[in-house]
């Protein structure tokens, strides 16, 4: 079996995984027998979350198949959007401005600075949420639930592209963007004591973070955010549209 090789193709829109001199035409890979397909694609950078079928021979096959002596394999991208059963996104410690976009626009968003990976890995699975992050290692765990790698080099990219790839449900304006919690519509009477006395006589309409309460209202920074938001609709409004 020394000999035997197998020809992989990876989809355009996957290529950028790959080493450089891999980008283009199929990557022929030493078959041994033994090692499976899946293990074949990750071991060549593409992780098994990106990947939206895998074909041999014009056959479509489970990532556990063994390639043979002559095998060509297709590596297809899963399709966007992407529907998710999970609960919502938990987010790695690289990701946290994204993860407050995210809170802002209404999306359930666990996040946490100090998160180590086996922490990350056992939240995720215990609340059912897609764990979004940059690491392919983190992604190629065979004891994570559900995970998803974020493409782009800064928040707006990133931000942008998770919406493209889940289209989530927005609800913007309810959820704290420090904890993630609900937001609560608070009467102005309870929460004037903790304003600036300009913000007392500029705003009527307060609400509260019943897990750390925090106070929020549309102040001069709206602006900013509903720019944020607006943005939101429309990637998530062409996906599903």
């Amino acid at each position: 079996m020394g000999d035997a090789r197998l020809d992989v193709v990876v989809d355009p829109e996957l290529a950028f995984f790959l080493r450089a001199g891999h980008r283009s035409g199929p990557v022929g890979v030493p078959c041994d027998g033994v090692s499976s397909l899946g293990h074949v694609v990750e071991s060549l950078g593409v992780p098994l979350t990106e990947v939206g079928s895998l074909e041999v021979n014009g056959h479509v096959v489970t990532p556990g198949y063994r390639p043979a002596q002559g095998d060509v394999a297709r590596v297809r991208p899963v399709d966007r959007p992407q529907r998710s059963a999970a609960a919502g996104f938990i987010l790695d410690v690289h990701l946290g401005t994204v993860a407050r976009r995210l809170r802002l626009v209404g999306v359930d968003t666990a996040y946490s600075a100090d998160a180590d990976d086996d922490a990350l890995i056992e939240q995720a699975n215990a609340t059912h949420r897609v764990l979004l992050t940059q690491d392919r290692g983190l992604l190629r765990r065979r004891s994570l639930w559900r995970g998803a790698y974020v493409r782009g080099d800064g928040p707006q990219a990133q931000f942008a592209d998770v919406l493209d790839r889940f289209a989530p449900a927005l609800a913007p304006w309810t959820r704290c963007v420090a904890c993630n919690a609900l937001l609560a519509p608070v009467p102005k009477s309870d929460v004037e004591a903790e304003l600036e006395p300009g913000t007392r006589r500029t705003y009527q309409e307060f609400a509260r973070c019943p897990g750390c309460g925090r106070v929020y209202w549309r102040g001069a920074h709206a602006g900013h955010l509903e720019a944020i938001i607006d943005s939101a609709r429309r990637a998530v409004g062409a996906r599903t549209g």
